[in-house]
């Protein structure tokens, strides 16, 4: 997708739409780690595998080197993570126009992400939660606990982090949202070096409060042989999941074995015999059965662009052993980010999109 609004934080829009997509389909947002490419994430991580298999849309925002050289999000850089501004306003638009063209269900939107990708994960929960049904963060950190770099480091490293009341004031004072808020699923190793799972035990807090659960309220049990722990609301919803992987360092949980295999293992992308993937689409109800089937392709015209149904998967990842922390560079020109060349036989769809981002307050009349 290469125009989808005035996109101030400079990404790119990758779009993977399966054949045959029921009308009014979900939307999953999917966020890579540092030094990831969304086709590498998407191959590793198996979201169109499942996509395929349960019938919804998926959207991949992608960094830039020019924006971060690590390719990290910037989840850290305070005109990147508030509303309507930055990194964050330009997934939202991405949100918005991809809903539009392809007539997705707004009430079924999602967003999930690896990392820095978790991190931003966050940060739209935090500053677009009506946008979102459910959010699930791998390996990431809460939102508004760190500004500058120095901060994103000790954070990382589990020193330093504002208090649990401190997170909860930053979560409310993100958005004039007063709910309903979005379900919560939390994910990360116990031995994770690069990102310190005292993070994870934030982010459940942050949300718990705002979502009036009591910290007592917690039902556990083991899935896979790894623990989970589940808060319900008053009607008996988990509104709340935490897995806290024994023994998996930094990555995405994958099972990329037996009939339910989903992605690919590799760097930060961890065979360990439970699919975060699989798991958290359940936990959002977009997800029933665990059987593969064969993916299907398609050629979709999308302004003036031709996108496959599949991202290519010939994008592998890096081989690195560490992720490197995000150092944010200058800000490319803002702008669009990419280059726009739409024929004639797209200005129709161009227009449905452009009418939905103004309605939305996401693009001003020129």
């Amino acid at each position: 997708m290469a125009d989808f609004g005035s996109n101030p934080g400079a990404l790119r829009a990758r779009i993977y739409v399966p054949d045959a997509l029921p009308e009014a389909a979900p939307l999953v947002v999917v966020l890579h780690g540092c030094m990831q490419t969304a086709a590498g994430y998407d191959h590793g991580s198996g979201w169109s595998q499942l996509a395929d298999q349960e019938g919804f849309a998926l959207l991949f925002p992608e960094q830039q080197r020019a924006n971060n050289p690590n390719l990290c999000f910037n989840w850290f850089v305070p005109s990147d993570t508030k509303r309507n501004g930055g990194e964050a306003l330009s997934i939202r638009q991405m949100i918005e126009a991809v809903v539009a063209e392809d007539g997705l269900d707004r009430k079924r939107i999602f967003i999930t992400g690896l990392s820095a990708g978790g991190a931003m994960t966050s940060v739209m929960l935090a500053c677009y939660p009506e946008v979102f049904v459910g959010g699930a963060i791998i390996a990431g950190l809460p939102y508004g606990s760190a500004k500058t770099i120095p901060e994103a480091f000790d954070r990382m490293r589990g020193h330093g982090a504002p208090s649990e009341r401190q997170l909860q004031k930053a979560l409310r004072g993100a958005s004039p949202h007063k709910g309903p808020w979005p379900s919560i699923s939390v994910w990360h190793g116990s031995t994770d070096q690069t990102v310190a799972s005292s993070n994870a035990d934030a982010i459940v807090g942050q949300w718990r409060a705002i979502h009036g659960l009591d910290a007592r309220s917690v039902r556990s049990e083991i899935v896979h042989g790894y623990s989970r722990r589940v808060w319900c609301n008053a009607q008996g919803q988990e509104i709340i999941e935490e897995y806290r992987i024994a023994g998996m360092g930094h990555g995405t949980p994958l099972d990329t074995a037996g009939d339910a295999a989903l992605g690919a293992e590799g760097p930060f992308m961890l065979d360990i015999g439970i699919s975060s993937t699989s798991h958290i689409a359940r936990f959002w109800g977009i997800a029933k059965s665990g059987r593969n089937r064969a993916a299907k392709t398609r050629p979709v015209k999308a302004n003036g662009e031709t996108r496959s149904a599949r991202l290519s998967t010939t994008l592998s990842m890096p081989e690195i052993e560490t992720p490197k922390m995000p150092h944010p560079a200058p800000r490319a020109a803002r702008g669009n980010g990419l280059p726009s060349q739409e024929p004639n036989s797209a200005a129709e769809i161009r227009k449905v999109i452009e009418d939905a981002l103004r309605s939305a307050g996401l693009m001003r009349n020129v």
